[in-house]
């Protein structure tokens, strides 16, 4: 297969033969790779490569700017957000011991949510490695647990081919992060730059390749019709996969065709347009009551690039109970059956497998009826609605959200920290596009957010860029307010404040009758606005009285440059929908203000079954 991120293939490479630093070397790889922004805090172990970047910046007008971050979480976070807004791979540059590990976060929540970085790690010389010399760390052995792949580069002559590797690796299959230890003495080493190559790996190259190969025969198309001819309640789960594999397009074309409702999981925000008749939102733990509902309803379900997690199928034996037909398509052959078994399935390429489907049902002239089941999935809309307490004195947290979705109407990128305000924000924003919607879903980070958004601001430099955040998980980056201001992003931070962690708290109330152990920040003396403003924010507002909302947000949307926003929200506000752990759809708790097809009863989970 030829591989398109081999110089080999693209002519001799102008600097093919010449003498260079390891550090040169790899600048240069990275370079060649389409690399434009690196996030990063130096240190000892990292210098000659800092030194390398800031000399190939100095010679080619700044082309690879290095983005210097409160800390290195924050780096690894912004190289996150440069990957999910844009689909290239993110790049974040560290020194070693402390540096490598507090870059742990970062590549395992990259891990679980397929998020292809490259992690590149200063490291002690190669003859003190296993002395526990001065900031030394094992990244290889931490590392090795989190990411889809570790290299340490002892030799310097496979440096370059290894860098190729890297991104080779990130960016294809299932996407992940990759980390390079490298030492500094592999950093400071000359040799000649070849230009192109990359290592022998054949294993994982043949497993791409069969993946690339793997077409859905005629017969497997056959099979699926058939089963779809006989449904009448169709319906699709879109996860992250979809987005990572570039297949949003091809998941409309194909809903649209068939008429096939969709449902999305957090991952998967942003692959159909959220305002489309056929959208059906979130499902899963706190999804959207009539998404849930109609996963009940259906009687053929479609999964694709999703993978059944807990979130979603608390209860695997009741999750779509009613569905006679399973199907699923996904790149990972390990996430098929795994979880929920399945009647059909394909392991391969999402918009090759979905453009084969389509163009068998179209050459064989099948259709089908959907105006019952899409009536049915209207009425679950309208009847199952999102709402909350409209007449409330207090500011809802809902209403703030609704006010800036209507002015930035679903066009926005959207990042979040971790808690209620996430779930909110998935709740009632709209997404039109793939790429709009930036979250930590598995790993579920508190202050992935605003690094976040600093990243995204980079890879999409004329988009507006929002981090909606909490009080507890911007708390833990907070520091990268001034990341904001240094580099004049013109970032919107708005804090939804409850004075505490305030998902913690609503499991607490729920299931540990309100004892708020360690979650209660009422007393915090923390004055967030003062602190945006030390931060260089020009615009730094506290809202807290109901009736200034729509022209304060406004003035917060509209305001030319950073801008920072802290809303007083009813501490009482609660995320509704939920779905306990463990627990089947028909136990949905919808709260007061959703209506809900019966009354549920609290069940307590056991204590392995918390978050």
């Amino acid at each position: 297969m030829k591989d398109p991120y081999d110089m080999r293939n693209q002519g001799t490479h102008p600097l093919a033969g010449a003498s260079m630093t390891g550090a040169d070397m790899l600048v240069q790889v990275l370079a060649d790779e389409g690399v434009d922004t690196i996030f990063g805090y130096s240190g000892g172990a990292i210098l000659p490569i800092y030194d390398a970047v800031f000399r190939y910046n100095a010679e080619h007008q700044a082309s690879m700017p290095l983005i210097v971050p409160a800390n290195e979480q924050g780096a690894g976070f912004m190289a996150a957000g440069f990957a999910r807004a844009s689909g290239r791979v993110g790049v974040a540059l560290v020194t070693s011991g402390p540096g490598a590990t507090n870059m742990v976060t970062p590549v395992r929540d990259c891990m679980a949510d397929s998020v292809p970085i490259v992690v590149i790690c200063g490291q002690v010389p190669t003859t003190a490695i296993g002395t526990d010399a001065f900031q030394e760390a094992p990244v290889p052995s931490i590392m090795g647990a989190v990411a889809k792949h570790v290299f340490l580069i002892t030799d310097p002559s496979k440096l370059e081919a290894t860098v190729r590797t890297a991104f080779e690796i990130a960016r294809t299959g299932r996407p992940g992060p990759v980390v390079l230890d490298v030492p500094k003495d592999v950093q400071n080493w000359r040799g000649v730059f070849h230009g192109s190559g990359r290592l022998p790996i054949p294993g994982y190259r043949q497993r791409m390749n069969r993946l690339e190969a793997s077409k859905l025969p005629e017969a497997a198309c056959a099979d699926f019709f058939t089963a779809l001819a006989a449904a009448k309640r169709p319906l699709i789960y879109a996860g992250g996969g979809v987005i990572n594999a570039g297949a949003s397009h091809a998941l409309r074309e194909f809903a649209k065709e068939l008429q096939i409702p969709v449902v999305t999981t957090l991952m998967g925000i942003g692959a159909v347009d959220t305002t489309s008749p056929l959208s059906m939102r979130m499902l899963g733990m706190h999804g959207a009551a009539f998404a849930n509902y109609a996963v009940d309803d259906c009687d053929f379900l479609l999964a694709l690039g999703a993978r059944f997690d807990d979130r979603v199928a608390g209860n695997p034996q009741k999750f779509a109970g009613n569905a006679k037909f399973i199907a699923h398509l996904d790149i990972d052959a390990s996430e098929i059956n795994k979880v929920k078994r399945v009647d059909w399935n394909h392991v391969g390429l999402m918009t090759d497998a979905l453009q084969t489907l389509l163009e068998y049902a179209k050459r064989t002239g099948f259709a089908r009826d959907g105006s019952d089941w899409q009536k049915h999935c209207d009425e679950l809309r309208t009847k199952y609605a999102m709402n909350y307490d409209r007449t409330s004195e207090a500011i809802q947290p809902y209403y703030v959200i609704e006010e800036i979705n209507r002015l930035t109407r679903g066009e926005a990128i959207i990042s979040t920290g971790v808690g209620q305000h996430q779930m909110w924000a998935a709740q009632y924003f709209d997404f039109r596009s793939p790429r709009l919607w930036l979250t930590s879903g598995s790993m579920g980070t508190m202050g992935f957010g605003l690094p976040a958004a600093v990243g995204a601001q980079f890879a999409q430099r004329n988009r507006l860029v929002i981090d909606i955040d909490g009080d507890g998980s911007i708390r833990m980056n907070i520091g990268e307010l001034e990341t904001v201001t240094t580099y004049d992003l013109p970032i919107k931070v708005i804090v939804l404040n409850n004075c505490g962690d305030g998902m913690v708290k609503q499991w607490q109330k729920l299931f540990h009758k309100g004892r708020l152990s360690g979650s209660d920040k009422s007393l915090h003396t923390k004055d967030f606005v003062k602190a945006a403003q030390a931060d260089g924010f020009k615009y730094a507002v506290r809202l807290d009285r109901k009736a200034d909302v729509p022209r304060v947000v406004e003035e917060f949307i509209r305001f030319d440059g950073a801008a920072f926003l802290e809303v007083m929200i009813d501490q009482d506000a609660g995320v509704y929908p939920m779905v306990g752990p463990g627990q089947a759809y028909e136990e949905m708790i919808t709260g007061e203000h959703i209506a809900s097809r019966g009354k549920v009863q609290v069940k307590t989970p056991d204590a392995s079954e918390m978050f």
